[in-house]
């Protein structure tokens, strides 16, 4: 059974990863405000994020193939590279929507947590990939599925204990908060009032550390494993590496008591709803406003995203979502308070089809390339300027007023003599405006790379989704 104090939480259902749709994390409202924040590593603070989908990333699908690819990575600006899940995946109960036989299963149903999928490599593989990152200056963080296991991990024959048992005294589906049942059919539910668990897990953990000297962990459905076991496991990750990288995709404040960041779920439906002419830009200010500055530690990090891998995959491109409103959308994860931007495989090469979940389904690199150049601008934009840095480290967001609030979304950051701007345009029509409260000054647009002599208040005109970003 799900832990009691998980009852802090929403009900609401989250569907992780691995199943055929996710749903998000259950809204802020009824959460304490102002836990205490733990105390990030200082690299972090310009760090943007990558996801790589070692599956999809090359048409070899391999660890070794994608090492190719970090230097091109690092070229671009990207800090971290969180390595989507890469240990062997389980066959009980695996699924196979097209009944072909050709389903490869889904990342998230581990069989074996300390060993490596063999149609991705080896560890050689896995220790030269991190060495590469580690060369050019990244971290590595990897995907970790501490919430269930597939069916056939060695645990269930070893370890029944670990599990939540049905009646009949197998492990359980995985479960909701609330005891029912998900329909993650693939994945066998792990019972954390087993303090034993804990150090089980915690071990596996540890593993990684000790054998490949990663930098962190992303935390698969974080919010369904009790914040006990988190305390325990990050207190021992920390003991091991000091300046370990914590992800919970999760979006509840509480967290940030043992991790770095969390998933900014709330935000991104907030892009979507924008996009799709549901709200104005004034959502903005009210998430800002009404969710992150009341409820969230100063310190917190939200990952501000416009595709991952779940929502490429089963609710769809940013072409589907956005249209052409895509990048302005980026720009606003690249640039708002507290937020780490994160670019998904193929991104940033114009990815326009839902990467099918369980089955290979290699990414065209060909069919945007150019695009990569707003991606690697927008990232270099958030590392050069410490009023973008993250956490405690960036400059606080003050609303620039325009004379049309409604469509464009207007603010100013500033720490220490740097000072960045933002305008843009969440609208799909052409907007002229008066603007005020603008800091004054001779200023770089990042994206022309023109220099414009800024007044406190003057006049713009922004196209159709268009942006801005001014920098001195």
């Amino acid at each position: 059974m799900k832990n009691t104090l998980l009852t802090l939480l929403s009900s609401a259902v989250l569907l992780t990863s691995c199943s055929n749709q996710k749903e998000d994390a259950p809204a802020s409202d009824n959460m304490e405000p102002k836990v205490v924040s733990v105390e990030h590593p200082s690299w972090a603070k310009s760090a943007s994020i990558y996801e790589v989908n070692i599956r999809q990333h090359t048409a070899e699908g391999t660890i070794a193939e994608f090492t190719k690819d970090i230097d091109r990575l690092a070229d671009m600006g990207i800090t971290i590279l969180w390595i989507m899940p890469v240990q062997p995946i389980g066959v009980e109960g695996r699924k196979d929507p097209d009944s072909t036989g050709a389903a490869m299963g889904s990342y998230y149903s581990i069989s074996d947590y300390t060993a490596i999928a063999p149609e991705y490599g080896d560890m050689d593989d896995f220790k030269a990939m991190v060495d590469t990152a580690h060369s050019r200056g990244m971290k590595v963080i990897l995907d970790w599925v501490a919430n269930h296991t597939a069916f056939d991990h060695h645990w269930v024959t070893e370890h029944l204990d670990y599990y939540t048992l049905t009646d009949e005294g197998v492990p359980s589906v995985a479960q909701n908060q609330d005891g029912s049942l998900t329909d993650w059919t693939d994945v066998a539910d792990l019972n954390y009032d087993n303090k034993e668990l804990h150090q089980a897990m915690t071990d596996e953990m540890l593993w990684w550390i000790d054998q490949a000297d990663i930098d962190g962990f992303r935390c698969d459905v974080a919010g369904y494993v009790p914040i006990e076991f988190w305390r325990f496991s990050t207190a021992q990750i920390r003991e091991k590496k000091s300046d370990a990288f914590m992800l919970a995709e999760w979006d509840e404040p509480y967290l940030h008591e043992v991790f770095d960041m969390t998933y900014g779920w709330d935000f991104h439906h907030r892009t979507n709803e924008v996009a799709k002419g549901e709200q104005s830009a004034l959502s903005f200010d009210e998430y800002r406003d009404s969710v992150l500055l009341p409820k969230y530690p100063e310190e917190a990090m939200k990952m501000l995203f416009t595709t991952n891998h779940d929502e490429n995959s089963w609710n769809g491109t940013v072409y589907e979502r956005y249209g052409d409103a895509h990048e302005v959308f980026f720009v606003l994860c690249a640039t708002y308070t507290n937020g780490m931007p994160l670019i998904y495989s193929g991104q940033e090469a114009g990815l326009n089809h839902r990467l099918r979940f369980f089955y290979k389904d290699t990414v065209d690199w060909t069919v945007n390339p150019l695009l990569q150049d707003f991606y690697a601008t927008s990232i270099q934009m958030k590392h050069d300027n410490p009023a973008l840095w993250n956490g405690q480290w960036g400059g606080e967001q003050v609303k620039i007023t325009t004379t049309s609030d409604s469509a464009v979304y207007a603010f100013y950051r500033e720490v220490d003599g740097n000072t960045v701007a933002v305008f843009l345009n969440l609208s799909g029509e052409q907007v002229a405006f008066d603007y005020s409260n603008m800091p004054v000054g001779m200023y770089e647009e990042v994206y022309s790379g023109s220099m414009v002599e800024m007044k406190s208040e003057d006049s713009m005109e922004l196209t159709p989704w268009g942006y801005m970003v001014f920098v001195k």
